[in-house]
């Protein structure tokens, strides 16, 4: 992680952390660099897509007239999730698609995220030169005259192009299933209605009016309490829910039950390795993947290659080895052979299809897969003190202690890339045990700062 650059882009309080002069920087400094980048000159063409925050609309103008004051041109496509932006980049052959959003964070919070042409996240080596002009602005050369850049008037549709896409990574429709689903007054509500009904799948859909600051308020992947009760009184096969700018996706079974990311890949990789499409029989998770899930894919002759926490790191890993289906608990899953980033209404459609096809039940298909009693805590701490924090002797000490205590089982404390935060994640056989240990590691960094 760089001075700006967490593992999810420049993320910060709107106006606060992240205020109108650095978006200004970070577009003059991402256009120049990525022009520079660019084979046989030319202008640079960006797309910008943003989620439904009030912040959202300053921080665009901001970017907007950075990118242009180098001499790139710029598409707006409005509000539309993540992944969306990434695929058009791609499809519309872009020099790179900027997202404005802080995904699962509320909404005073916003963030920046940086596609390449080639739909992936900026390189690390890319992102150290776009910090380095940001500090060294002085140094980008400014254009005038006719070498301005310019606010082209754009011809994709960007919902349309984007549902058809996703839809047709299968066969058949949907129809027959029945499933609630929870927008999180975020960027799926602009595409997730008009996906579904080209799917043929009935849905009741909530959570899809945004106001500005009603973002994953109470709602979407991390609050699942309001769909897990209307997926159990109101008789759905299903739930399904996005974050703010719909790159994850978690599942509620029709028992209210939570399928997080870890087994909604596991369904998916048993479907896959069983029609011979899952490269290597093997898929990419994280550190944080669950000990159950590592059971699982023993069981079924699969095998789990581990990455760092964040999407980032799971897709380098499928990158290097060639895998095409990875993701994290989070509900970010990446399925390569159609996305180049996590992307929750297409990880929706895949696991759907396989519940329609399988003719059981949700709970029964995510069965095998039996979660290890696992407990995450999330201590505030100082972003200048989270990333040294496990190493004060007072933590190493309390971790040491936990971890004889448990037995089988494990503890990591890891700094979040996004938030002022440590997460404390313990994991063993004992959930009673686990908890215990997870708020006296917890505590202990509490003590401290």
């Amino acid at each position: 992680m760089g001075k700006y650059f967490g593992t999810d882009g420049v993320r910060g309080v709107a106006n606060v952390e992240l205020d109108a002069l650095l978006a200004f920087r970070i577009g003059a400094a991402a256009a120049y660099t990525l022009t520079q980048e660019r084979i046989g000159g030319g202008k640079a063409k960006l797309l910008i897509g943003k989620d439904t925050r009030i912040s959202s609309d300053m921080l665009e103008n901001a970017l907007v007239a950075g990118i242009c004051s180098v001499g790139a041109d710029v598409e707006l496509l409005g509000v539309i999730p993540t992944p969306a932006i990434a695929y058009l980049t791609i499809k519309h052959k872009a020099d790179a698609g900027i997202v404005i959003s802080a995904s699962h964070n509320s909404y005073e919070y916003n963030g920046i995220k940086i596609f390449s042409g080639s739909g992936y996240k900026l390189s690390d080596e890319i992102e150290n030169r776009i910090e380095a002009l940001i500090d060294d602005f002085e140094s980008i050369p400014k254009v005038s005259h006719d070498k301005l850049g310019r606010v082209l008037k754009s011809a994709i549709d960007p919902v349309v192009e984007y549902t058809d896409h996703v839809s047709e990574t299968i066969e058949g429709d949907l129809s027959g299933l029945r499933v609630a689903v929870d927008c999180a007054n975020g960027a799926s509500s602009t595409t997730i209605i008009r996906l579904l009904r080209q799917l043929e799948c009935s849905a009741e859909v909530r959570f899809y009016e945004p106001d500005g600051i009603n973002i994953n308020d109470n709602c979407g992947s991390t609050h699942l309490g309001n769909l897990k009760e209307r997926v159990k009184n109101g008789n759905f096969d299903l739930g399904i829910a996005f974050d703010g700018d719909a790159d994850r996706c978690l599942v509620v079974d029709e028992t209210g039950e939570e399928l997080d990311g870890d087994r909604i890949m596991a369904v998916c990789a048993a479907r896959m390795k069983r029609e011979g499409k899952l490269r290597g029989n093997a898929f990419v998770a994280t550190v944080l993947s669950n000990m159950g899930l590592h059971a699982y894919a023993k069981k079924q002759g699969m095998e789990i290659v581990c990455a760092n926490v964040g999407d980032r790191y799971v897709l380098e890993k499928m990158l290097d080895g060639g895998y095409i289906l990875g993701g994290e608990q989070s509900g970010h899953v990446i399925f390569l052979e159609y996305a180049s980033t996590g992307d929750g209404e297409l990880t929706a459609v895949q696991f759907m299809k396989i519940l329609k096809d399988s003719g059981k039940k949700c709970s029964e298909i995510a069965a095998e897969v039996i979660p290890f009693p696992q407990l995450m805590i999330n201590v505030k701490v100082p972003n200048d003190q989270k990333k040294v924090i496990a190493d004060r002797p007072e933590v190493k000490e309390a971790i040491q202690k936990a971890e004889t205590a448990l037995g089988e089982g494990r503890i990591l404390v890891r700094p979040s890339g996004t938030e002022a935060l440590v997460r404390v994640m313990v994991e063993g056989l004992d959930a009673g045990l686990v908890e215990k240990m997870a708020k006296t590691v917890a505590q202990t960094i509490e003590s401290i700062v």
